[in-house]
């Protein structure tokens, strides 16, 4: 069982940053993937980027690539998602996903992601 706890969302104005954390408990985490996802009310959840144990790591290439950045600190059980130059779009619910294999792979589907953290509200305003 692995446990996650988003923390760091909040209210923001556009061209703002914040930076989200999700820290990880329970059954190690530190050869699978972390991913951060998010939903927007209305809409399907969404990829955001990911990031491997070895530091591979992907973007949703056309919302968020060259504006957020995923890092992981091992020693912490912690990965980060560094958002950026923020836009009223990305005003979603972000969830920390852990992927449910161990490996190198970085994978979008939310379906390969078993373990999710409760979520954490970030809204940007205009």
């Amino acid at each position: 069982q692995v446990q996650l706890v988003e923390s760091g969302g909040g209210l923001v104005q556009a061209g703002g940053s914040l930076r989200l954390s999700c820290v990880a408990s329970g059954r190690t985490f530190s050869m699978k993937t972390m991913g951060w996802f998010r939903q927007a009310p209305g809409k399907e959840r969404e990829f955001v980027a990911a990031i491997a144990w070895n530091g591979g790591t992907a973007y949703a290439e056309d919302s968020v690539k060259g504006r957020f950045t995923i890092s992981r600190d091992g020693a912490k059980n912690t990965v980060y998602l560094q958002m950026n130059s923020l836009k009223p779009e990305d005003t979603a619910v972000y969830y920390c996903a852990c992927d449910r294999d161990v490996g190198t792979f970085v994978r979008t589907s939310r379906f390969s992601y078993d373990y999710w953290g409760q979520g954490t509200q970030v809204t940007v305003s205009s």
